[in-house]
């Protein structure tokens, strides 16, 4: 049976920042003339379990790049629709977008949600002609727990321990690009103070699972496949740590890196304004730079 952890809402974060942060604004869904949605597509069964996406794509008939979605929750909560606005806009600048569900701790412990992701990457490369994509052009982005589950998905492209033996799909799970929004790179690292929730995910505490821990973070597996990969934080660097490390690696092997910093902010200011805006801009920015800059 599905568990639902309802701890992290929209609104909740909002009445959490709104006293520190009076001019915060909460974005809402947008309809878009260019977009064509298609919400609650079945992209796995599991059982009885049901695991869903939502679509955004731009109407073009031209082959399009396409962006999975990660939403953030601490990895036991949250949902598909926190990234609907985010998805909207993306889409209306020619990309198809898709907001993914994947089962939270609740519900099913690493490395569960990372293969339910890899299997909605491999359903989209499937279904890639009902959605006009251009399979070799495929981003992963993800928001705080989103963000570390997209930077570990592109870290490990191709790598056979994170994908799923009863895959019913051929397609690769492979992706091009990553976007970390305010994600851990590195659990065990001077700078991230993960604890309970990361302890739920990966089954058991740093001490008592340290080969997990370590498993679990992107920074283990980056190496000269890694692709080129955007960071966006928060004013609070310990939610991107390990991303100083992850550089130099990306660095020596030549692996184009962007990092921006939206200054003044929550942790979760992908989810309002003012900062929604600049966000979403960073994220077009590099998307146009590596997948439709000759």
């Amino acid at each position: 049976m599905k568990t639902i952890d309802t701890s992290y809402t929209v609104y909740s974060s909002y009445t959490k920042y709104l006293k520190k942060f009076p001019e915060i604004e909460i974005v809402n869904p947008q309809i878009f003339d260019n977009v064509v949605e298609k919400k609650e597509i079945v992209y796995n069964e599991i059982g009885e379990r049901k695991l869903h996406l939502d679509a955004f794509y731009n109407k073009s008939k031209e082959l399009k790049p396409a962006v999975i979605l990660v939403h953030g929750g601490g990895w036991k909560s949250g949902n598909k629709l926190h990234m609907q606005p985010m998805a909207q806009h993306i889409a209306s600048n020619g990309y198809a977008c898709f907001s993914v569900e994947y089962r939270l701790s609740p519900e099913a412990i690493f490395p569960a949600g990372i293969f339910d992701i890899k299997n909605a990457i491999q359903f989209i490369k499937e279904h890639s002609k009902e959605f006009n994509i251009d399979v070799t052009k495929i981003a992963i982005l993800g928001c705080s727990s989103g963000g570390q589950m997209a930077a570990l998905i592109g870290a490990t492209n191709n790598n056979v321990n994170f994908e799923e033996g009863n895959s019913k799909y051929n397609q690769s799970s492979e992706v091009n690009a990553i976007i970390d929004i305010d994600g851990i790179l590195a659990f065990n690292h001077p700078e991230s103070e993960e604890g309970e929730m990361a302890s739920l995910w990966l089954g058991g505490n740093s001490k008592d699972k340290i080969e997990t821990w370590t498993e679990a973070s992107a920074l283990s597996h980056t190496n000269k496949n890694t692709p080129p990969i955007l960071f966006i934080g928060s004013q609070y660097p310990r939610f991107l740590a390990g991303k100083d490390d992850m550089i130099e690696i990306l660095n020596k092997y030549s692996i184009f890196n962007q990092a921006e910093k939206i200054e003044n902010s929550p942790h979760s200011f992908w989810l309002f304004h003012p900062w929604f805006k600049e966000t979403v801009q960073y994220i077009t920015n590099f998307l146009d730079k590596i997948f439709k800059e000759k």
